[in-house]
Formats: structure tokens, sequence, C-alpha cells
């Protein structure tokens, strides 16, 4: 008895020892042999508190990514920085779980007591030490988020920018930053891409960049359910120093893409980020290295990664649709671009003449490029509408245009510009009921382009259909800043004899190309239509030009001034002769000569003019309407019901 009474003393003597404080390996040896050994894997990582470690470590991690990327935005840190943090804190984890296997994070100095007589007892005090550190983690979290929610959000979204308010038009009222203004808030998947930034060190390569923004932003507008501002208005603010949060209200985009092209002889470096227009935080950055003949690919690269950023459900096969009509020949691809320049900064004959010919090598390099034979075919027949001599000339360059029109629609079918190139050439010669059929299917095919929804909605305004409205409208919404956009909204107004809206509609235009004589002109017609003829003649005698001349014939002879009215009807004789038929037939006929309006108007139909098109809705023409003569002409024009 004595023997087995010592020897169970000395057995609780030994557990009692002190643990040592150099003695982890010692302890993990002890403590190993305390388990049973055939204790199952998982309940021997219950044991030695690895779930709890694990869980606590990522609860902290979370934590501390928060602040990191707030931090790290403030001071500008390049995107890779926060991918190191992340990086090494995945390499962590797995250390951590080794650590808390190997080492039961027991604490240091802990000894055996009558409370806590085994190792056991010692892995659940560290386990009830670990759990109340994970709940004071887990508070911290939940505080952190409901601070996030209730203040921090709201407090951002309440310094961001005001969104300019609409009046009954749909226009955008007066800015207002007061007190109490409504909160911005632009459509959750919309976007704007802003110029990219020319840092290939010429000022030649210029094009290039621009053109690349350009089809970056037709690539975005292809993807379904992401609205994206079109490319007037996003390029209104190259080289201008407006922060992000401007842009993006003047906009009404919930997200901006920027980023910089430096291009070498083969390759092209393309640095793009997307952010966030109210909290300004990046949500997406990346810089691509490509070959000239991959751009093509890359398009479709950064737009799906924007649409994922934007967290925008991709449907069916984005990259073809991104890629249709385009090429993988770089030479063609630089020579499109460098169309694409001389189009959109088009002034005179000269400029047209070098769109021609850009769009010409880029299909000599590629003759299968259907997007440049769209771009020629609008090239041409743009020719031949506003610059073309004689009679042969405007024939030849039509007939030109509808080649590459069609061409183009054989090599790719769904291509909207095509369409629309297709639908002009039918408009201008008086075949509508064709021309309706390309722009209705070039309408479905891209309801995120605005022209594609100006042109279709000009049309369909002039074939009286009550639809032109929304269809102007939306292409004002996704071109805001575009004065073609607006002009188009407002002459649809104008022939759905909605004067008002259309003289508010036309000061929008004039608000954003004060120097067009168009605007003014049309505005006084607006003006005219309401009987305010003293507001029409002011406005059409702000400037000079053809339209302001039509504008002043019809007007001064209203106001009783009928040599002043002669004289300019005399103007436009001078400068245009037959080729103003129609235009002279509303001016006759709203003078009141009805025999001289008819007259005219046959003629104009004789020489297929392209003013015949607005003949079914001008207002101009109202006057003729219940002639027998008049309606034989609209008969023959065989306009669309």
């Amino acid at each position: 008895m004595l023997i087995a009474g010592h020897s169970q003393r000395d057995t609780v003597t030994e557990e009692k020892d002190p643990l040592p404080a150099t003695g982890g390996v010692r302890l993990q040896g002890a403590l190993a042999h305390a388990l049973p050994l055939q204790v199952g894997l998982f309940t021997q990582l219950r044991q030695r508190n690895v779930f709890r470690v694990a869980l606590l470590y990522l609860l902290g991690c979370w934590l501390i990514l928060e602040p990191v990327h707030v931090v790290f935005h403030m001071l500008e840190v390049p995107a890779w920085a926060n991918r190191l943090v992340i990086m090494l804190m995945a390499v962590g984890f797995p250390l951590v779980l080794v650590f808390a296997w190997v080492y039961e994070i027991t604490p240091q100095g802990v000894k055996p007591t009558n409370e806590v007589p085994h190792a056991a007892s010692i892995r659940e005090l560290t386990g009830r030490r670990l759990d109340r550190a994970i709940i004071a983690v887990l508070a911290v979290a939940l505080g952190y988020l409901l601070l996030d929610k209730f203040w921090i959000a709201p407090h951002l979204a309440a310094q961001a920018p005001v969104a300019p308010a609409r009046d009954a038009t749909g226009m955008h009222a007066a800015d207002t930053s007061a007190p109490g203004a409504a909160t911005f808030r632009p459509p959750a998947h919309s976007v704007a891409v802003l110029p990219f930034i020319n840092l290939s060190g010429d000022q030649a390569q210029e094009y290039f960049s621009d053109g690349l923004t350009e089809e970056l932003l037709n690539s975005l507008a292809e993807i379904e359910g992401l609205q994206v501002a079109a490319r007037t208005s996003a390029f209104s603010f190259k080289g201008k120093d407006n922060d992000i949060g401007t842009i993006a209200r003047k906009l009404n985009v919930a997200a901006i893409l920027e980023g910089s092209v430096r291009r070498s002889e083969h390759t092209v470096r393309v640095t793009a980020q997307l952010i966030d227009a109210v909290s300004g935080f990046h949500l997406w950055s990346k810089t691509y290295d490509r070959d000239l003949g991959d751009v093509l690919a890359l398009q479709t690269e950064i737009a799906n990664a924007v649409a994922g950023a934007m967290k925008v459900t991709l449907l069916g096969n984005e990259a073809a649709r991104i890629e249709l009509g385009g090429t993988r020949n770089a030479a063609a691809f630089d020579a499109y671009l460098r169309a694409l320049k001389a189009s959109n900064s088009q002034h005179d004959v000269s400029d047209q003449r070098a769109s021609i010919a850009a769009f010409g090598e880029a299909l000599h390099l590629d003759p299968d490029y259907a997007l440049a034979l769209a771009g020629r075919s609008r090239a041409l027949s743009g020719y031949a509408s506003e610059y073309a001599v004689t009679q042969d000339e405007q024939s030849e360059s039509i007939q030109k245009a509808q080649i590459d029109a069609r061409r183009a629609l054989a090599l790719a079918p769904d291509l909207a510009e095509a369409h629309v190139a297709l639908a002009t050439i039918y408009a201008v010669g008086n075949e509508y009921r064709a021309a309706l059929g390309e722009y209705q299917r070039a309408a479905a095919l891209a309801p995120g382009n605005a022209r594609v929804m100006w042109e279709y909605g000009r049309f369909i305004s002039y074939i009286g259909d009550a639809a032109a409205i929304e269809a102007t409208r939306r292409a004002v919404a996704l071109d805001p800043l575009n004065p073609r956009a607006h002009y188009r909204f407002a002459e649809s107004l104008y022939n759905a004899r909605r004067y008002q809206e259309s003289v508010a509609a036309y000061q929008e235009f004039i608000n954003l190309d004060p120097d067009s004589p168009h605007a003014h002109a049309f505005q006084g017609l607006a003006y005219y239509g309401l009987g305010d003829l003293a507001s029409a003649r002011a406005a059409c005698e702000t400037k000079s030009g053809q339209w302001n001349q039509l504008c002043l014939a019809v007007i001064y002879a209203k106001l009783g001034r009928p040599a002043e009215a002669e004289a300019q009807l005399a103007k436009m004789r001078s400068a245009l002769g037959d080729g103003a038929a129609y235009q002279y037939a509303e001016i006759y006929a709203q003078r009141g000569d009805i025999p001289g309006a008819l007259d005219w108007l046959e003629k104009a139909s004789r020489l297929r003019d392209p003013g015949l098109m607005q003949l079914k809705t001008d207002p101009l023409l109202d006057p003729l309407r219940h002639e027998v003569r008049f309606q034989a002409i609209e008969r023959q024009l065989n306009f669309p019901g």
C-alpha cells in the first residue's frame, strides 16, 4: 500500500511540475502522448483549437483589409500593393494553422492545478480564451458594418456631386448644389469612357489613343445591361481639368473608365482603371501589353472586365458582338482609326475626302473589314449630300456608298452601323419603306448607340411615328453633351407640334453649340409655330445661313415686310438654285401662295429632292395638305403607314 501510495504521489508530483519556459518541444511531446492514438484527425484539429485559430485569423484579415484599402487609395498606392497584402495574408494562413497544431498556442507559464490538472484542461482554457477573442473581433466587425451602412456610405453620398434635375421635356435643368438638393443617384450600370491619355511621346499618335478609346466605348455599348455615355459627351472633357465627380454628374453615370495608351512599333501598352463615381474608390485596374494585331481581343477583355467589376451579368457571346465587323490586321486598324479621326473632326470637304481615303486604305489592307466598309459608306453619303457639285458626282457617290453598305452587311449581317449606312442611302433616294426597315433593324441591334438612336428617331419622326420622341430622348440620355442629339430631340418635338417643348430643347442645342446657325433658325421656326413672331424673328436674325434665310423669308412675310421677305428668298435662289426646291415650297405655302408652293413641290419630286423625306409631317406644308396635287405627291412617295 505504501509502495502504491508512493507511486501515485510521485506521479501527481510529476504532473504538477511547472511548465518550463523553453520546453515547447517537451510539452508538445507530453501532450501528444496524452492523446489516444486512435483519435481521428478531425477530433485532434478541434482539440488543438486549430479551427478557432483559423476563424480568428480570417476575421482579423478582413478587418485589416478594409482600412488598408482606404488608406492605400488615399495615398494613391499602386494596385499591386493591395495584391501584395492579400498574398502575404494568404501565405500566413497555413503557417498559423501549423503553429496552432504544433504548439497549440498554449499560454506560457500555465501550471497544472487542482482546477486544471491535465493537458486537456489547458487546451480547454486556451479554447475559451480564443472564443472570447473571436467574439470580440466579431463585435468589432459588426460595429464596422453598421457604421459603414448608417454613417460612412450616407456621408459619402451626401458629399457626392448632385445630378442636374430634369424639366418636363426631360432635359437637364439648371445645375444646383444648394442644401437639400437631391442625392446623386445615377443608373447603377452606367459608365463613361474618358479619352485615354497618349503616352507614346508623339503628338501625332493622338489619333490612335482617341480611336482606341472610341472602339473600347463601342465595345462596352455592345454589352446588354450596360449604359454607356456616347463618344461626343465623353470626349468633351478631353484636355479639361474636371474632377471625376463633376464629369459623372454631367454625364449621369455611376462609373468612369480612364487610362493611358503607350504605343511602340509593334506593341501597345494599355492601362485602364474603373472608378466608382459616387465614392471615388477604384473598382478595378489593370495594365495590358499586347501586339498591335491583338487589339481586337484586348477590347473584349477590357470590356468584360469592366462589366464584371460593375456586376453586370454577361449574357450570350459578348466577344462575338464586340468583335463583329473588326479586323486583326494591325495596319488596317491603324488606317481605320485615322479615318475616324478625320470623320469626327470634319470641317470641310478636304476632311471628308481624307476620311474616305483612310477608310479606303484600311480596306486595301483588309477587304473584309466590315466596320471600315460601313464607315466609308457613311462618308460617301455625306459627301454626296453636302459637297457634290454636279448631279453625276452625287449619283456616283451614292452608288459607291450603296455598294460598300451592302458588302458590309454581307460580311456582318448584325452590324448596326452597316444597317444605318444602307438606311441613309434608301432615305436619300426616297425609298422610305426600305429605309424604315433598315433603321428599325439598326435600333434593335444597337439600342445603346446614341447615333443609331437619333438617326432612327429622326427618320420615324418624319413619317409621323410617335415613338420618335422617346427614341431621340434616349439618344440625349446616351450622349447628353452632344448638340446633335438635342437637335434631333427638338426636331421630333417640332414635327409633333409640341412647339413649347421644342423651343426648350433647341435652347439646349444652342447652349452646347452657340455658334451653330441651324440651332437659332430651327428655334425660330418653333417660336413661329407658337405664334410668337417677335421671338421667332430675333432667333432667326441671330446668325446667317441657308436655314436662317428660309426662316426670315417666312417670318418677314407674316410681319408685313414683303420686300425683306423677298430679299431673303432671292439670297437662297442665288446660292442654291433649284437644289432647294423643297424649301421654296415651304416658303410659298406659308405665304399663302398655294399654286406656287405646289409647283415647287412637284419640281422637288421630279428632282428627287432629299427634303421630300419631311413632307408627311412638316408643319410648314400644313396649308397644302387638303390639296389634290399635294396628296398625289404624297401617294407617289409611298411613305410607310
